[in-house]
């Protein structure tokens, strides 16, 4: 088939748009003629306050060699022009990720004509609804779902949401494959102190990190070091937080994208990976600390259940709670503990997953039973 693929690539950052340029490689490797159509600008600076593009301006995954940049957000009649070019595709498939980018994805998506002949369309949707709430979020959302021939999410939660918002859409659950960053795992030098705690990615509310600080706080010998941006009040929450006496020390903040090149030694520098998530629909960090050998402590939210074997290769506690995730803190001040959840970790199968997720994406172009 003739694909194209729409969404963020390099020089945006992020796991989305890393998924995005890993699935153009994916779908050319299984053996179709792929084009990813990617942004210029792809959000006003209102919506993301942080920096929108990798700021060494390497790669954080292999880029992908038929990319072009025709898409901005400023720019409605580069949305027509697009959806124009993409008439002779076999399947047009939009990532979805914030409802701002929703009427360009109409636009295009309208663009591509009408039956017969049209190609088939599909939306892969990172987060049906946004984790802060948009004005005007699920109108632009239901648009959406009703106006591709396929929608593809990432667990059942989602694929529920997406369909209460556009009830008879054919929606498919696929699970996240990996897309993960920052190459091979290097050597892990010895350690005999605390256990040290890592968080890594954009600090903001619905990830839990003050939660994490709060009950640290209460738990004497571990340290956590905070990888990341620090957005709004969730981020100077966590200064707040790693100014208190109690924690004084034990916190480190490394405010800041963390590029690629830059993971394998931070992970290789800790013992535990942190996914304090108030609520999370996916993510690809529980398998990037397996990848790195690392056991995850993470929030009974999102794929993680799926990802962490409690007491096997990490913890799993409710979410929302610093009581919870402080009685897990307590638990990882246990050097052995640790040990043992370390050699229970077993790296994440690269190339499986996708197999499925590629028939349940590239299946919108051969049929639309729900």
């Amino acid at each position: 088939m003739r694909v194209a693929v729409v969404g963020p690539t390099h020089p945006f950052k992020g796991g989305v748009a890393a998924h995005t340029t890993e699935l153009a490689h994916r779908i050319a490797a299984a053996g179709h003629d792929v084009d990813l159509v990617s942004w210029s600008r792809l959000y006003p600076t209102l919506l993301y306050p942080g920096e929108q593009q990798v700021p060494n301006g390497d790669p954080d995954v292999p880029l992908f060699r038929r990319t072009t940049r025709r898409l901005s957000w400023a720019r409605p009649d580069s949305w027509l022009r697009v959806g124009r070019r993409l008439r002779g595709y076999d399947l047009v498939v939009v990532v979805h990720v914030v409802p701002a980018v929703v009427p360009a994805h109409l636009v295009l998506l309208r663009a591509l004509g009408r039956r017969p002949g049209r190609p088939r369309t599909a939306a892969v949707v990172h987060n049906v609804l946004p984790h802060e709430p948009h004005p005007g979020a699920r109108g632009l959302v239901r648009r959406l779902l009703r106006s591709v021939d396929r929608v593809v999410v990432h667990s059942a939660e989602q694929a529920q949401l997406a369909r209460r918002l556009a009830p008879g859409a054919d929606v498919r659950v696929a699970a996240l494959p990996p897309h993960l960053p920052g190459g091979e795992p290097v050597q892990r030098p010895p350690h005999a102190g605390p256990t040290r705690v890592l968080c890594l990615g954009i600090v903001r509310d619905y990830k839990g990190v003050d939660l994490l600080l709060e009950a640290l706080a209460d738990v004497p010998g571990p340290t956590v070091t905070v990888a990341g941006e620090l957005w709004g009040e969730a981020g100077r929450r966590v200064r707040r937080l790693a100014d208190d006496a109690r924690l004084r020390g034990r916190v480190t903040v490394l405010e800041g994208y963390v590029p690629a090149a830059r993971l394998a030694p931070l992970l290789a520098s800790h013992d535990v990976l942190a996914l304090p998530y108030r609520s999370a629909t996916g993510s690809q960090n529980a398998l990037l600390g397996r990848r790195h050998g690392l056991p995850v402590l993470a929030t009974r939210t999102g794929s993680f259940a799926d990802e962490v074997r409690d007491g096997v290769d990490g913890l799993l506690v409710e979410p929302g709670s610093a009581e919870a995730l402080r009685g897990a803190l307590q638990r990882l001040v246990d050097p052995a503990l640790v040990a043992t959840l370390r050699e229970g970790v077993e790296a994440p199968d690269l190339d499986g997953p996708w197999d499925a997720y590629l028939d349940a994406l590239l299946g919108s172009a051969t049929d639309s039973a729900p």
